[in-house]
C-alpha cells in the first residue's frame, strides 16, 4: 500500500530540508530554492543517479554523477543565467563547511524564467543563496516562491512542487519525495484540471522540469537512475508533451547508502523484483508535485506588464 507522507514533502525524507530566497520587485521575478541533501554530505556521500530526459538545461554537476554514482553537496535551483554565480556560493557554503575540501562537485539545476522575470539582470546574488540556506526547514512553501517566482508551467503560474509517498518493502517501511520546479506546458495540454482555453497564442511549447528526487529506500546508483528514467510518466500524466526547448532532468539520491573513505563500500539495495512499488510513489509524487506548484500558487506580474494567473483563477467553473 502507498500512503502519502505527513507533509507531503519531499523534507517527509529524513535530513532532507528546503529554504528560498524569493525576488520579488517589479520586472525582477525569480530567486533560488536550496535543498539540504543529509548532513556531512562530503565527507559522508549518498547514492545518486540522474537521468537527462531532453537536454535543454544547463545544471551543473551531472557528468560527475552519471560517472561515480554518488551526491557529495547540497543541490540549488534557480534561474538560467544566475546558474554560475549560485553554483559559486554553493561552493562557498561547501568549502566553509569542510575545512579538509579542495574539491567538490556541487548541483545547480535552473530553468528560464524570462516571461516574467527581467532575466538579463542577473540580479540573484551569492547573499540570496545564502539566505535560501539559512531559510531550510522541513515545512516549507509551494508555488511562486524562491527559484519558482517567475516560472510559468501551462501557461499558468508555476514554480515549486513537492509531494511524498510511504509504501513498504519486505515489512520495512520506505519514504520517497519528490521536488519540481516546474516551467513547461501550453494551457490545452493540462491534464488535471478543466481550465480555460490558451489565452496567449503560442507557436510551440518552451519550458524546463528540474525533479529531485529523495528517499530513504536502499537503492543503488543504478537503481535510482531507473526511477528517473520514469519521471516522464509522471510528466505524461500531467499533460507535458517534452518539447523540443524543454529541459527535463531528473536527479534522485537516497540517503540509505552513504560512501566515506572505507577501501570497501557496503551497498544495501531492494531486490529488482521489488522496485515497482519505488517507481509507482515517484510517478505518483512527481505528478501531484506539478499539480501542487500550480494550485499552492498566486498570480504573478512580471516585466513588460505579463501576467500568469494560478490555476484556481482559470478552472472552468
Amino acid at each position: 500500500m502507498i500512503k502519502k507522507g505527513k507533509l507531503n514533502r519531499i523534507t517527509d525524507v529524513e535530513g532532507v530540508l528546503v529554504g528560498h530566497k524569493t525576488i520579488c520587485s517589479g520586472t525582477h521575478q525569480t530567486g533560488v530554492t536550496f535543498i539540504r541533501t543529509a548532513e556531512d554530505v562530503f565527507h559522508q556521500k549518498l547514492a545518486c543517479g540522474c537521468s537527462i530526459l531532453n537536454g535543454f538545461g544547463k545544471t551543473t554537476g551531472l557528468p560527475q554523477i552519471m560517472e561515480l554514482g554518488t551526491l557529495e553537496s547540497y543541490i540549488c535551483l534557480t534561474n538560467t543565467l544566475n546558474v554560475g554565480v549560485v553554483q559559486q556560493a554553493l561552493v562557498d557554503i561547501m568549502v566553509k563547511e569542510n575545512e579538509d575540501l579542495t574539491s567538490v562537485n556541487v548541483v545547480v539545476g535552473e530553468c528560464n524564467d524570462g516571461y516574467l522575470n527581467s532575466i538579463r539582470d542577473c540580479v540573484v546574488t551569492k547573499e540570496d543563496v545564502y539566505d535560501a540556506y539559512a531559510d531550510c526547514k522541513k515545512e516549507f512553501e509551494l508555488g511562486s516562491v524562491g527559484a519558482g517566482r517567475g516560472m510559468s508551467c501551462f501557461e499558468m503560474s508555476g514554480g515549486i512542487g513537492s509531494s511524498s509517498r510511504v509504501f513498504e518493502i519486505d515489512g520495512n517501511t520506505y519514504t520517497l519525495g519528490v521536488l519540481v520546479l516546474s516551467n513547461f506546458g501550453l494551457r490545452e495540454q493540462y491534464l488535471l484540471d478543466k481550465v480555460e482555453g490558451n489565452l496567449l497564442p503560442l507557436e510551440q511549447e518552451k519550458g524546463s522540469i528540474m525533479m529531485i528526487i529523495a528517499t530513504d529506500a536502499p537503492l543503488s546508483d543504478r537503481q535510482l537512475h531507473r526511477v528517473c528514467n520514469r519521471m516522464p510518466v509522471g510528466l505524461a500524466l500531467t499533460g507535458s508533451h517534452m518539447g523540443n526547448g524543454s529541459g527535463d532532468i531528473a536527479i534522485a539520491f537516497s540517503t540509505a547508502n552513504r560512501f566515506g573513505n572505507e577501501e570497501i563500500h557496503a551497498l544495501k539495495q531492494i531486490n529488482d523484483n521489488k522496485i515497482n512499488v519505488v517507481f509507482d510513489a515517484a510517478i505518483e509524487s512527481c505528478k501531484e508535485a506539478v499539480h501542487l506548484s500550480l494550485i499552492e500558487n498566486e498570480e504573478v506580474t512580471g516585466q513588460s506588464g505579463h501576467v500568469r494567473k494560478c490555476l484556481n483563477q482559470v478552472k472552468i467553473q
